[in-house]
C-alpha cells in the first residue's frame, strides 16, 4: 500500500480538536484556555468537535461511540480542517475502530495527532488506509505553562516546517510531576540524554506507541504491518514497582506479534520515575530478547508519558544511529501533495 502523507499546516489553517478517547471534560478550565491560546498564537484558528464535552459515565469518562465517531468523520469531512488534534488519553478508543468509515478517512487525508490510548486510533487509521498518522503533543499539552518550549518546537517542525529529514535533539530538562493539578509547582531534571542499549545503523517505517496499547491491535485488522519497522515504544507507569514485568511481556508479545518480520530497530521512550528503570534494568529486558540481539536499540528518548515529547509520524521511515560516539535519530518529514 502506498503510503498517503497529509498536507503540512500553514498560518490560518483550522485546527480541530475531538475526544475519540476521555471526555475534553476532564480537563481543567485554565488548561483548556491556555491551550487554545496557544494554538492561536502559533497562527492556528482552533475548533471544537459538538461532542467533545459529552460524558457518558463515570467509570468510563467519554462519550458515546457514536457520538465519538461522529466527531471523527465530521472533522475529516470538513475541508476547512487541516488537522486533527486529539484533546486526551485514556483507556477505550479500541471501541471506535470497527465503526469508522475509513474509506471517508483515506479520500480526506489529513493530520490526526495523539499519544497513550490514541496509540490505537493512529496505528489503526495507518494500517486501514496507508494514511500517515502521528503520535504527539495532544491537545491538553498546550495547556503547560512551563516546560513546553521543546514540545512545542517540534509539533512546529514536524507539521509546519520544510525541514524534510527531522533530526531529534534531546531536550535539555525533562519532567514528570502532575503539572495539570499545580502549574506553579514543577519539579525539572537535567537530561542526560539517549543510551543506547545495542549499537547499529538502521532504517525502517515508524510504528508504535504507548505498547500495552499498540497490543490490543494484535490479531486484528488494525495492527500495522511490522515488517522492516523501527519500533518506537514507551509505556506509563500505572504498574509502579511492576513496570519491569509488565513491559518485558509486553514486548515479548510485540515481537511473537511480528514472527517472521524484520524488526530493524527500536527506540523506548523515557518511563516515568514510579516505573524505577535504570540501564541496567533495560538490559535484562533486553537479554531476553533473541529477537533484538542484532538490532539497534535506543531508550531515554523524549516521547511517552513524561514532557517534554518530540512528536513522530506512523508510516514514514527513520533512520537511527548507535554507537560509542552517537546516538541518532533522524526522521523522514515529507510534505504531502
Amino acid at each position: 500500500m502506498e503510503n498517503i502523507v497529509p498536507k503540512k499546516l500553514k498560518i490560518g489553517d483550522e485546527v480541530r480538536i475531538i475526544a475519540p478517547s476521555r471526555s475534553m471534560k476532564v480537563l481543567k478550565d485554565d488548561v483548556i484556555r491556555i491551550a487554545k491560546r496557544r494554538l492561536e498564537k502559533d497562527g492556528l484558528k482552533v475548533t471544537f468537535g459538538k461532542n467533545v464535552m459529552k460524558y457518558q459515565t463515570e467509570e468510563l469518562k467519554c462519550a458515546s461511540i457514536s457520538d465519538r465517531v461522529e466527531d471523527i468523520h465530521e472533522a475529516f469531512i470538513d475541508k476547512n480542517v487541516k488537522a486533527i488534534i486529539t484533546a486526551t488519553g485514556g483507556y477505550n478508543v479500541n471501541q471506535i475502530l470497527d465503526y469508522l468509515d475509513y474509506d471517508l478517512i483515506k479520500q480526506n487525508p489529513k493530520i490526526i495527532c495523539g499519544f497513550s490510548d490514541i496509540t490505537a486510533l493512529v496505528n489503526a487509521i495507518y494500517a486501514k488506509t496507508g494514511m500517515v498518522t502521528y503520535l504527539g503533543v495532544q491537545f491538553f499539552s498546550f495547556g503547560m505553562k512551563y516546560g513546553f518550549e521543546y514540545s512545542l518546537e517540534y509539533f512546529n517542525k514536524i507539521f509546519m516546517s520544510n525541514e524534510e529529514k527531522l533530526l531529534i535533539i534531546p531536550s535539555n530538562q525533562w519532567s514528570n510531576d502532575k503539572w495539570m493539578k499545580n502549574q506553579e509547582k514543577r519539579e525539572f531534571f537535567n537530561n542526560e540524554g539517549m543510551k543506547a542499549l545495542n549499537y547499529g545503523e538502521a532504517s525502517g517505517r515508524i510504528i508504535g506507541g504507548n505498547l500495552c496499547t499498540l497490543n490490543l491491535l494484535q490479531g486484528t485488522e488494525y495492527m500495522p504491518n511490522l515488517d522492516n519497522s523501527i519500533l518506537f515504544i514507551e509505556d506509563d507507569g500505572e504498574t509502579g514497582d511492576a513496570f519491569i514485568k509488565e513491559f518485558d511481556r509486553n514486548l515479548q508479545s510485540l515481537l511473537h506479534c511480528a514472527k517472521g518480520k524484520k524488526i530493524k530497530g527500536l527506540v523506548i521512550g523515557r518511563s516515568e520515575k514510579v516505573s524505577n528503570m535504570n540501564e541496567e534494568k533495560w538490559k535484562i529486558i533486553l537479554n531476553t530478547k533473541k529477537e533484538l540481539q542484532n538490532i539497534p536499540v535506543i531508550i531515554n528518548a523524549n516521547f511517552g508519558h513524561t514532557t517534554p515529547i518530540f512528536t513522530f509520524p506512523i508510516g514514514e521511515s527513520a533512520n537511527i544511529i548507535a554507537n560509542d560516539k552517537k546516538i541518532e535519530i533522524r526522521i523522514n518529514n515529507r510534505k504531502g501533495e
